[in-house]
């Protein structure tokens, strides 16, 4: 018996793990939900859950050293591309990094109408169809570990701000975290109402009635609670959730830590301002939803098309494909945000 064939014939076709029956193979492809749309090695071709999984393949303490030979030479360090040449990769990872939150603006949000609180910035762009990223930041109520809205700012795909304001505390804040927020008791006194920001919000996110907008954020989904605003999940794009940008299935990345790593620029240095926030998220959703992966008509697992690829009742079928047939059949656990381009 050719031990060495059976093996090869046990071995994922997408993130190469091998197994010592085909039905622990099968078993495998059922929960792994491997798809196009994981971050894969280009030069091995090995599928990753998470682009941190993917980097830590090529350039991690214990890379394939093959990949990691190709990838030094060149391979792009922010979004993990290889390159045709050395001279390629130069020329494209110098369009890969971008450049820092423009500073100008954010002195100019820092200092114009709202250094009182009591004007807010309306960039008169309510309507669009484009997406929108949403940021806040938040003083302290209560023993002064409760999260308060005090700033909120959302922009719109090209980075111009639609809406920035300060928002007047529903509760007594005991504590403004002064040395993150920058926001002082001057600041909020004359601020806009929540009810009134929420009304301002709606009226983005809903397009003035008009078809909804993506929503862009990193934890937004937490934002909004705190907002008391209710949006459709299916139009949220939660940058803390998404599972190619998330540590591990369970833990999130900071926004920081993604900017810097994944787009090259330094975010939430010294006071942090929600502007910022918004373009970083915007900026790795974009980047995101670039990506070129396969067309399937049916690319989600949960499609009703799909509920039946790996069904038990299909055991003796399954175990007679091949791991590459079987991964064709394979489809992904999340929406992919390459399939926002298709909408």
């Amino acid at each position: 018996m050719d031990h060495s064939a059976e093996t090869s014939r046990h071995k994922c076709a997408a993130c190469f793990r091998q197994f010592n029956k085909i039905e622990h193979l099968v078993d495998h492809m059922r929960t792994s939900f491997h798809s196009p749309h994981e971050p894969t090695c280009a030069v091995c071709k090995k599928h990753c859950r998470s682009l941190d999984s993917l980097r830590e393949h090529l350039i991690g303490p214990l890379p394939k050293q093959e990949c990691k030979n190709v990838f030094d030479m060149r391979g792009c360090k922010f979004c993990l591309a290889i390159l045709d040449s050395s001279y390629s990769q130069r020329l494209h990872q110098e369009r890969c990094q971008f450049s820092c939150v423009n500073s100008g603006l954010l002195a100019r949000l820092a200092n114009l109408g709202i250094r009182d609180g009591s004007t807010a910035i309306d960039g008169g762009r309510t309507r669009g169809s484009g997406p929108v990223a949403l940021a806040c930041k938040y003083v302290g109520g209560g023993d002064g570990s409760l999260d308060v809205c005090a700033k909120v700012c959302l922009i719109d795909e090209s980075e111009n701000v639609i809406f920035y304001s300060y928002v007047k505390p529903i509760i007594p804040v005991t504590n403004y975290r002064y040395e993150m927020t920058g926001i002082r008791p001057e600041h909020l006194r004359d601020a806009m109402p929540l009810k009134q920001v929420q009304k301002k919000i709606q009226d983005i996110l809903y397009n003035g009635g008009e078809k909804a907008r993506v929503l862009v954020g990193h934890c937004v989904e937490d934002d909004l609670k705190r907002l008391q605003i209710g949006y459709p999940s299916i139009m949220i794009r939660d940058i803390a959730n998404y599972p190619p940008l998330m540590k591990t299935s369970k833990l999130c990345n900071s926004l920081k830590y993604l900017a810097q790593v994944y787009l090259g620029f330094e975010i939430q240095n010294g006071v942090q301002d929600p502007y910022e926030e918004c373009v970083g998220g915007m900026r790795l959703y974009k980047r995101m939803r670039s990506q070129v992966h396969r067309i399937e008509h049916h690319p989600m697992a949960s499609d009703p098309q799909n509920k039946n690829n790996f069904a038990a009742w299909r055991e003796s079928e399954l175990e007679r494909m091949s791991p590459e047939q079987m991964l064709e059949i394979s489809r992904s656990d999340y929406y992919c945000w390459c399939m926002d381009l298709r909408i």
